[in-house]
């Protein structure tokens, strides 16, 4: 057997691997990922210089940077140690859920759009949109309410707000794929950049906040924001907001899974000519997909300016970004985002924990968390690329004419 069909059994394999061989294949990434980044730490260890008394020894060796130390605080750290004593929800372990509830959004977001075969890299611009107008929309609100009842009205008003716009200008590269054949990768990069500039413009300008000297707008009041529950005031995280991203993910599985709209959105992303063939408006599809996956990078945004801001000020971090490797590493599924952004948020909010924690050089932070990255998406993206290759796994199902499924001995049958 050629090393060419070697590998395309392997990705067949990988292809038809169970949920259970998945994450023990991830798994077993990720526990080499420490390995390979624990030898980077060691090595560089080896080359800085250190007291005798700072030095840390294996096999007999010096070493200026201690691995155990390193993934200790990067893992350990970011969850507050629980295994310390006197372990409290408030610190680094609620900035792990901060992060990991805003790229729950962005990863729903991405994953959506992908579960269609569409390449949705604007997430982040449609984060943008939706967090500048929840921070105008609920500014605007706050005049005719206030106390428990606004904090109650604002809060899914603000929530709408954001999905409403971000889905509009999701919306946008939609109908110039749909109806142009433009590229949906260079018109969303595209529409970053038009959102980033156009925000910038109008914050700096007709809605500044005149008694600040960042570009922002008026602060909200502190009942328009998400309330803290069972966190400090001052973490910039509630667990209300986290409550609306699981029904987010449990939503989103439930539409593509169990709804006519979601099994064309399936069939779209696997056989869009077959999808055609069974009756699937292909153009509706496309349009919904980047609306809907606009709408929640407009949630993550709204969520921003609610949650952690209390405002909307330019130089949003680049969460829609960063939920495009959520989403490859949950194999665009709406419950692995859930996984996937959890790990994510670990190694965000790690990697800070790392640089105070040690004398590790930030850089080398950073290549261990993109060493671990790496290693745990690589398996899955493989396998989502070999889905497009002739021959790799089993057959994708066919469609039949009446929008079901062809069974095995050529009947129709229904999702």
């Amino acid at each position: 057997m050629s090393v060419a069909d070697r590998a395309r059994d392997a990705l067949a394999r990988l292809v038809d691997a169970s949920a259970t061989e998945r994450i023990l294949i991830s798994s077993a990434a990720l526990v080499l990922s420490v390995l390979i980044g624990a030898v980077l730490v060691l090595v560089a260890g080896r080359m800085t210089t250190c007291s005798p008394s700072e030095a840390v020894y294996y096999f007999g060796t010096g070493f200026c940077y201690d691995p155990v130390v390193v993934f200790d605080r990067l893992f350990l750290g970011a969850l507050g140690d629980p295994f310390s004593g006197g372990w409290s929800p408030d610190g680094q372990f609620a900035v792990t859920l901060r992060e990991t509830t805003l790229l729950v959004f962005t990863g729903l977001s991405v994953a959506l759009a992908f579960r269609a075969g569409i390449f949705n890299i604007g997430t982040q611009g449609q984060m943008v949109v939706g967090a500048l107008a929840t921070a105008l929309g609920v500014l605007w609100a706050s005049a005719f309410v206030s106390g428990v009842v606004g904090t109650v009205v604002l809060i899914p008003f603000g929530i709408l707000v954001g999905a409403t716009f971000g889905g509009l200008y999701g919306a946008v590269p939609g109908v110039l794929k749909a109806y142009a054949d433009a590229n949906e990768v260079i018109t969303t990069i595209m529409l970053n950049f038009i959102a980033t500039g156009v925000a910038l413009y109008l914050v700096s300008g007709v809605f500044k906040d005149p008694d600040s000297a960042a570009n922002q707008t008026v602060p909200l009041a502190d009942f328009a924001q998400f309330p803290a529950v069972l966190f400090g005031a001052r973490q910039n995280f509630s667990l209300v907001a986290l409550a609306f991203g699981l029904i987010a993910i449990a939503a989103l599985y439930y539409v593509l899974e169990h709804t006519a709209f979601g099994y064309d959105v399936r069939t779209s992303g696997v056989q869009p000519e077959a999808a055609e063939y069974g009756g699937v408006d292909a153009k509706r599809t496309i349009v919904a997909s980047l609306t809907l996956s606009g709408a929640l990078g407009g949630i993550a945004g709204a969520m921003y300016v609610m949650m952690v801001l209390g405002t909307f000020q330019t130089g949003i971090p680049a969460y829609g970004f960063d939920g495009i490797t959520v989403s490859i590493l949950a194999g665009n599924n709406p419950l692995g985002v859930g996984v996937a952004a959890l790990l994510f948020g670990v190694l965000k909010s790690g990697t800070t924990v790392v640089q105070f924690a040690t004398d590790v050089p930030p850089q080398l932070v950073g290549v261990l968390r993109g060493l671990i990255i790496l290693f745990v998406a690589m398996p899955e993206f493989f396998r989502l690329l070999a889905k497009g290759l002739p021959g790799a796994g089993s057959k994708p199902e066919a469609v039949a004419t009446d929008g079901g499924t062809v069974t095995e001995n050529g009947g129709g049958a229904d999702e």
